[in-house]
């Protein structure tokens, strides 16, 4: 990632403090964690002090600086709040001017471990997923702590929501929206050029877990492979879930057609990004989306649901994918863009032209200003990224970046 010292560096650097589940490296790592890293290293770059404590896993070390970045990992999934809330009470650390707490559900609750002030990060509320991942009794204490405990313990405390429909359900929450700054997700500039298959691929991307819903993608895939031959399905990601979506795919006789790829690097990630016709998003709910964007750089359209939080900011329907209302809507979806090209191209071209509007560096300048704030720092000046904004305003006319503004 490209980074400068626009950033965001006030005339003293500040000492932030992440608190975040994983990290990228972590296998069951997602969007979440590339939107964190990409803000922690940009905020690095320019000159910030930046230390990022998440959970421990075997694909990295308990220790390390990356990109100027200092990871520190300690404890388990779960194991990594109480390790997080002690290591701020004890300040084993060192000293903070701001704490970012990122809220996947379950509360950091820095602003119990001392005074530095704390700056909450949420992607999405987790009201639907609680219940899908969890029993009865633990949703429930789950929902309590998000939707009840957080909002109490963060009162006062300044939010980044990652798109307006997650700014909306805090409010719902009691969170003041004018303590609310939303701050959209940047994109990764393409690594090679678009080459889809000669024959019909759907790619899935993301993490394996039940309330992504890639079953759907899955049920879907019965029904259109006598439509499209040599239909394939790429599912890109892992996670706890990926042994039961295996038996599915088993189960409903798609075995033959569906590639579980699992975990992929970097670069593995793009080939699949660049080999694909159409993305297929069917989860339950995405505070933005990230692979949308990612996608769309290879200009390659999403369906997903109207109903899934961010992704109907993400994906803007009927001109850079489809949005459905039900799972015979998304598989009909699906249908209609790998049998018509046409729409296909169209479709993808606006949505490759609409990454133009969002970039890590305009995503890391808006994050240091919310920081300097809470910190009581001069708030950095504002400065108007060289951007290329890109209005949509009908399925079949976009306003493209001029060639030389594109990508090599």
């Amino acid at each position: 990632m490209t980074t400068s010292p626009a950033a965001g560096a006030p005339e003293a650097p500040l000492r932030v403090l992440f608190c975040n589940w994983r990290d990228t490296r972590n296998p069951e790592g997602g969007g979440s964690e590339v939107y964190v890293e990409n803000v922690a290293t940009a905020l690095a770059a320019a000159g910030h002090d930046v230390t990022l404590l998440c959970a421990a896993h075997e694909n990295a070390p308990a220790d390390e600086v990356v990109d100027g970045v200092r990871f520190v990992r300690r404890g388990s999934k779960l194991g990594v709040y109480p390790q997080a809330f002690w290591h701020q009470l004890r300040r084993r650390l060192g000293e903070f001017d701001v704490v970012v707490d990122v809220q996947n559900g379950i509360p950091f609750a820095s602003t119990l471990a001392g005074s530095t002030p704390v700056v909450v990060l949420v992607h999405h509320v987790h009201r639907e997923q609680w219940p899908v991942v969890y029993g009865p009794v633990r949703s429930r204490i789950g929902w309590w702590l998000e939707s009840r405990f957080g909002p109490r313990i963060y009162r006062g405390s300044r939010y980044v929501a990652v798109s307006r429909a997650t700014r909306d359900e805090l409010v719902e929450l009691g969170v003041d929206g004018s303590a609310i700054t939303v701050i959209h997700n940047g994109v990764q500039r393409p690594q090679r050029d678009p080459r889809p298959d000669s024959e019909p691929r759907i790619l899935v991307l993301g993490r394996l877990v039940p309330h992504k819903r890639v079953e759907h993608v899955l049920e879907a895939a019965v029904a259109l492979r006598d439509r499209h031959p040599g239909l394939r399905v790429s599912v890109v990601g892992d996670g706890w879930w990926s042994d039961e979506l295996v038996a599915a795919a088993e189960r409903l006789g798609v075995s033959d057609i569906v590639d579980f790829l699992g975990f992929a690097d970097e670069e593995a990630k793009h080939a699949e990004l660049a080999r694909a016709w159409v993305l297929g998003l069917p989860s339950l709910k995405e505070g933005w989306g990230l692979v949308v964007l990612e996608a769309a750089g290879y200009a390659v359209p999403t369906v997903g649901y109207s109903t899934a939080g961010g992704v109907a900011e993400s994906v803007v329907d009927g001109v850079t994918g489809l949005l459905a209302d039900d799972q015979a809507g998304f598989t009909a979806a699906l249908d209609r863009l790998l049998s018509d090209e046409g729409l296909r191209r169209t479709l993808g071209f606006a949505a490759e032209a609409r990454t133009w509007e969002f970039g890590w560096d305009t995503a890391a300048r808006s994050f240091a200003r919310v920081l300097a704030e809470a910190a009581g720092r001069p708030v950095p000046a504002v400065v108007e990224p060289e951007a290329v904004q890109v209005h949509l305003e009908h399925p079949h006319t976009t306003t493209a970046v001029a060639p030389e503004e594109r990508r090599p």
